[in-house]
């Protein structure tokens, strides 16, 4: 069932019982990724990286831009790894990058997009991703929002179709919504994927988890090793999971 009026983005009331992700939740996501290792085959890595572009995220815009601008960087510094950016915002608008391994080319594309009013549009990700899975594997799929006002068995239909292909879903959870915490936590599930619930004082996590995510995505265990000698703390994190 789509989200009702009480559950909008403009609506919610966050329980209080519902804080932000802790150490210990940190450490799960991590965990999880231990059990979704990218099997590239000696191809290319694929990586997707989504993103909710609607005005709700607007006040936290410019620091996600930034955060995400990194991640880029450190993925395409690792080599191996292609990415495509695909977000979404006003009245259906989607759009999606060409597949680049230029770090610097997609963090000027980040810098470009600013956010519009407009509804979520989550299930054309999942489409997207579907669609490009079917021509060539993708590894994983991030997805960056902070709320859900879709069809929830749609969406998790097709998280369970990504589980099935192999592309977990790592999803970075902005505020508290409980339509968005409900929904992401499904379609973390079913695609054998994390959900990640941040707060507005979280960032230095979610620069650290998304840079590791893309190094491990790119490189596996041997990039990740490389990056923890050279005192990347996500990448040492991470690798600690996975030994």
């Amino acid at each position: 069932m789509p989200a009702s009026a009480g559950e909008s983005r403009t609506g919610a009331t966050p329980p209080a019982d519902a804080p932000s992700s802790t150490r210990s939740d940190i450490d799960a996501f991590l965990a999880r990724a231990k059990a979704t290792a990218p099997a590239t085959g000696g191809a290319r890595g694929r990586l997707i990286f989504a993103l909710d572009a609607t005005m709700s995220r607007q006040p936290t815009w410019d620091k996600a831009s930034h955060i995400q601008g990194e991640m880029f960087a450190e993925a395409a510094a690792v080599g191996g790894l292609d990415m495509q950016l695909v977000y979404f915002r006003g009245f259906g608008e989607c759009r999606a990058s060409k597949w680049l391994s230029d770090g610097a080319r997609l963090g000027d594309m980040m810098s470009r997009i600013d956010c519009r009013a407009g509804r979520t549009q989550i299930s054309k990700v999942l489409a997207r991703a579907l669609d490009e899975t079917r021509k060539s594997p993708v590894q994983a799929l991030v997805y960056v929002g902070d709320a859900m006002e879709e069809n929830i068995d749609l969406l998790g239909e097709r998280a369970g179709q990504l589980g099935m292909l192999r592309v977990p879903i790592f999803i970075f959870q902005e505020r508290r919504d409980p339509a968005a915490t409900r929904a992401f936590a499904e379609m973390a599930r079913l695609s054998k994927g994390a959900h990640l619930t941040l707060d507005g004082a979280s960032g230095a996590e979610l620069a650290r988890l998304l840079k590791a995510v893309a190094v491990y995505a790119a490189g596996g265990v041997t990039a990740l090793s490389d990056r923890s000698a050279k005192g990347d703390g996500g990448a040492r994190l991470l690798l600690e999971k996975l030994s």
